[in-house]
């Protein structure tokens, strides 16, 4: 009998304690959640610096082709290779030999620049596949068929 008088006269925690309580997990909770959106952002905010966009290609003989970018990002944009074949899978990378101008080329903010690619020969119905890497890795692959 006396062991059911002690559980009953225990008393709860304390309704301040209680509150207490509740507001250090609140809190915790938004440390954690802002520590997770603050990573999260950083990265989404480094990728979004560098976009480029495709704005003309254009094959104008059986041996040249002119493609413009544009950097529709934050950052500039530094294009140090450019790629080309037949298929997305069998790229070839091109030289400066057969780029103009060479690369590396930067490529600032909101401005576009042409990339004249100059190849042995293409076929006029041919698709071909191309793909463009900046210096941070960012790589655009785009296809057209000439």
């Amino acid at each position: 009998m006396k062991s059911q008088n002690i559980l009953r006269s225990e008393k709860a925690i304390s309704p301040i304690l209680a509150t207490l309580l509740l507001i250090v997990i609140a809190v915790a909770a938004v440390v954690v959640t802002y520590a997770w959106v603050i990573t999260y952002m950083s990265g989404a905010t480094q990728r979004a610096g560098e976009e480029l966009i495709i704005e003309n290609i254009k094959f104008h003989d059986s041996t040249n082709v002119t493609i413009t970018l544009r950097s529709t990002g934050t950052s500039d944009v530094k294009i140090v290779a450019i790629y080309w074949g037949t298929s997305s899978t069998t790229l070839t990378k091109l030289t400066n030999a057969n780029i103009s101008p060479s690369l590396p080329t930067t490529i600032s903010p909101g401005s576009s620049q042409d990339f004249n690619l100059n190849f042995t020969s293409y076929s006029t119905g041919t698709r071909y596949y191309f793909k463009v890497v900046t210096e941070s890795g960012y790589v655009l692959p785009f296809n057209e068929k000439a």
